[in-house]
Formats: C-alpha cells, structure tokens, sequence
C-alpha cells in the first residue's frame, strides 16, 4: 500500500533523502494553496489569486544549467555552450549537500506525468521545499488523479530534487554560482538549487523529453499547438516572448498546449497539463482567455506587483521584472484539450521577434525554407526573460528553443523535414516584433493584424493568394490578407527612409549566414539555398 511512511523509505533508500520533519504527498491544488498562504510563502491577489516572489532570479539562469557527462550521455549529448558539462563527481557532491540539507525539513511531494500520450508518457516526481512550488509542479504537468489513476511508489522514472533556499559553491560543487540546475539522464534525477524561478522545474524536464523522445523518433518541439472543428492542428513554434501562448489561446480553436509537444506516429499531444504565459501589459480586450486566468482560482502568478492595500493586479507594472508569468492548469482555457492530443498539423507557423523590424508579417514557406528558418531559429531574447537581459537582442536559438535541446540540432531537424513532407504541412513565418523601424524607432506588430494573419493561413485565405518575393530574404509574401492593410504586408512601405530600411534588412541577412555556417556540414545543398538571397554565394 502507497503510505507516506513507505514514501519516506523509499526517498532514504534511492535518494539518500532521509530524516525529514514532514512529508506533504500528492496534495490536491486547494490543501496546497492553503498550505502556501499559511507559510506565509506569497500572498493573495483581490480576486483570490496567490502571488509568489521570486527573489534575485526572475527569469531563467542558463549559465547554471548542467548536464551530467557520464558513459551513457556522453556520445549524445549536444555539448557546447548549452549543454555544458559536469562531472559525476560534482554531481554526487551536490545530490549529497542537497540531500543533508533537506534533513529536519518539510517537503512536499507530487508525483505527475510528462506527455499526454499514454504509450510515450514519462511519470516524474517533484521533491519540493515549497508548497506554491508544488502547486506550479500540479499545474504544469499532468496530473494522474485527473485520469483516474495514482502512480505507485516507484513508478516515477526522473526525479526533480528541488531546494532553492540551498546556495551551491563553485569552488566546491563546480558550478557557475550559488544557483545549479544539474540534469542527470543516466540516473533519472534533476537537482534545483540557488533560485525560486519555478520555470527551471518545467523546462529542465523539458530539456530531459528533448533527449528521450527522438531517440524514440518522435519529434519534440518548443511550440504551442491548437486544432480546429475540422480536426485540422495547428503547430505555432517560438521561444518565449514571440507569442506562441497569446496565440494559440483562439477562441474559435481548441487549445492542445501553449509551449511544449511531441509529435509522433499517431499525431500531436501536449507534453504538459498547465500553461506559463507571460502576463505583462496583459489586456482583456486583446488576450481574454489568458487574462481571465489571472482572476481564476488556482493560478499561480509569480513576480506581478499589486497594490499592497487592495491587492489589485498591476499587470502593467515591470518594475520587477518584464518576466511577469501566469502558471494554470490548461482547463482554465475554455474548449481546452485535457490531456492534449490530436492528429497531424496541417499548418505549421514559426513566430520570430525581429527586434530590426524588417521580416515580413506573414511569409509562406517552402519545405526547404522552412527547415533552414527552423534550424536558424531567429528572434529577440525578450526583457526578463533570461537573467541578465534588460532589453531584446536579436539571437539566433536553434530549432526555437536551444537552451532545451540535448541532441544535435540535425536529429530534430531531420524529424521535423520528415514529418513535414509525410503529411503534406503548409509552413508560416510570421514575424510578431517591430515594423516601421527597429526597437526604439518602430513600433510592436499590432496583434489584432498577426492573428488576422495567421487565421487567414489556418483557414486557406492565403493558399490562393498573390505573392511576390521579398528580395532581401527571398520570402513569399502574400500582397493581400484579410483585415489587414496592404502596407502593413511590405515591411519596406513602413519604414520612412527605405535606405535605412535596406541597409537593417542586408545585415540581418548577412547574420543569417553567419549564423548559419555552424551547421554546413550534414545539411542538405536544398536548405542552404533557401537563405535570404542578400549575401548568397
């Protein structure tokens, strides 16, 4: 029988985790919320709603990200400035510091699932200091007691180790400061430790998923996914900031999932059971689901001021951080899919943040340009999102999402190409940052024309339409779209001085193949020659 005492045995035996005051196991959302405001871990919003503080990390840290280097990773792994190595020896240090330091504490325990597919799923369990950390875990993934199931004791296959009050030493441990996240896939463990930023839970399971699943040949993806009355999914990749959450929350669509996927032989489900949206400068008139998420009860709001007398949400405040964020259980979406499956795409839209505002609102595809877009994986590390960044900065992240991808770029690469060309996928490249100007200059794509953009590509609006080629990038963009302005579609027209406007868009071009030299080799003569035409041997 599944008792806490058998749980404590087991945690000494396996773990070493033993001694502990108290263990809180498989909590539901309400105990834990209560367990949350009684240790006075945040607070509570007028409308109910917990707020956390997140303290000196609002953001993730990836210089302090590791992967452990051991025989069975070593010749996988994609090693470099991502996936940086270290030792089992530091790892064991850390795994025993870690394990003392949890001695006479209380933790709770939630024992979920990673993937909505019943044959690839990967239960893990999450080993807390906190209660409000506990309740994003339940958020986030999913959640067994909702399928009518409770995971035995030992049926969890990676453990996440969380003690963000225990500060590492480099010297010592062999990090890059007092924060650690250590991903050990030989062992099944994750150790958190240094920072309260509940996004490294999600994302260093996320990072293990990256490794597992295309061993499997199932393509893991950083990307949003809806379908619609028709059956016909949608896949919307894009790192954070680009607006994979804001749009794929369309009412007319039902939600798969706002961030992570896999996509296998029987089609597309959701590697999580919650949302993370950013929640900075959110409106009710332009983003109503996700907005109404922020008066819900069992969201979880980290780092978003309030008024201290009336706690009222502030949600335009960024005087913590622009990385203000909403953690939800994905049923608070309306006409969500819980858990997230459904058959093969039939669109896919890559989102970029040209922070040089000279990428075309909406550009069709071909499958070659779609695959050199998905391995450049341009866009702008947005404010806040990453500790350390206070304004965008064009960034190249390979397959929109390299801090996350264990494997070489070209394994999900060549999934992706596969994938596209066994079901026939129409590809977008739509470019949600600035126009008629760079940063500073232009202004912000207005929301209302990219979500006329991309329902008019999801509804077959755009498949007849004109296009003409752009002559910088060598894109395909359409000369009309409904609801939205011809200008609009031609980022030249929108910028007063077109010289200025030549000049951004070559060195842009220019950086594309720069960026792209890295992966010459392994990469097909077809791909290289859908680079913008700008600067092409």
């Amino acid at each position: 029988m599944n008792t806490t005492a058998t749980l404590a045995q087991h945690l000494a035996s396996t773990l070493g985790i033993q001694n502990l005051k108290n263990i809180y196991w498989n909590q539901s959302s309400p105990v834990l919320y209560e367990q949350a405001l009684n240790r006075q871990e945040g607070k509570i919003s007028t409308d109910g709603v917990f707020v956390a503080y997140t303290g000196t990390f609002t953001g993730r840290a990836p210089n302090d990200k590791f992967t452990v280097d051991d025989a069975g990773s070593h010749d996988k792994v994609w090693w470099g400035k991502v996936n940086k190595a270290i030792s089992e020896e530091h790892f064991d240090k850390i795994l025993a510091d870690a394990t003392a330091f949890l001695a006479n504490k209380e933790v709770f325990v939630q024992d979920l699932l990673a993937g909505a597919s019943e044959t690839d799923e990967l239960p893990v369990r999450i080993v807390t200091q906190y209660a409000w950390h506990a309740l994003f875990a339940r958020n986030m993934f999913i959640r067994p007691d909702d399928l009518g199931r409770k995971l035995d004791i030992t049926e969890p296959q990676f453990t996440v180790i969380h003690v963000p009050d225990m500060q590492a030493d480099p010297a010592i441990h062999g990090t890059n400061s007092t924060a650690f996240i250590l991903v050990n896939l030989s062992r099944g463990l994750v150790l958190i430790g240094g920072t309260h930023y509940a996004g490294e839970i999600k994302k260093s399971i996320f990072s293990v998923l990256n490794y597992l699943l295309p061993q499997r040949g199932i393509m893991s993806m950083h990307a949003s996914a809806n379908v619609g009355q028709a059956g016909d999914v949608a896949i919307l990749f894009g790192l954070s900031g680009t607006g994979k959450t804001t749009l794929s929350a369309d009412p007319n669509r039902a939600l798969i999932g706002d961030d992570e996927h896999g996509w296998s032989d029987d089609g597309v489900f959701n590697l999580e059971g919650g949302c993370y949206a950013k929640v900075i400068n959110l409106s009710p008139e332009q983003e109503p689901l996700i907005y109404k998420t922020t008066q819900t009860f069992g969201t979880v709001l980290e780092n978003v001021v309030m008024n201290e007398d009336t706690r009222q949400l502030l949600l335009d405040d960024n005087s913590i951080t622009e990385n203000t964020r909403a953690s939800y259980p994905i049923t608070q979406i309306p006409g969500s899919l819980y858990p997230g499956k459904a058959g093969h795409p039939k669109h896919i839209i890559m989102l970029t943040c040209d922070a040089f505002g000279v990428l075309p609102p909406i550009s069709k595809l071909t499958t070659e340009q779609a695959m050199y877009h998905f391995i450049s994986g341009y866009t702008a590390k947005v404010a806040g999102t990453e500790k350390g960044v206070t304004e965008p900065t064009a960034t190249f992240s390979t397959c929109f999402g390299a801090p996350f991808m264990a494997l070489h770029p070209s394994v999900y690469a060549d999934l992706l190409g596969k994938k596209i060309n066994e079901h026939g996928v129409s590809c977008w490249l739509v470019n949600t940052g600035w126009t008629g100007g760079g940063y500073g200059v232009g202004k912000r794509m207005n929301i209302h024309h990219t979500r006329s953009m991309v329902n008019a590509a999801l509804n077959g609006d755009l498949d007849n339409v004109e296009t003409r080629t752009d002559p910088v990038f060598g894109l395909n963009i359409p000369v009309a779209c409904p609801g939205v302005p011809a200008d609009v579609l031609d980022p030249s027209s929108t910028w007063t001085d077109k010289q200025a406007y030549t000049d951004k868009a070559s060195r842009l071009a220019m950086s594309f193949h720069q960026n792209f030299a890295q992966y010459s080799e392994g990469v097909a003569d077809s791909i290289r020659e859908a680079a913008p035409l700008v600067g092409r041997d």
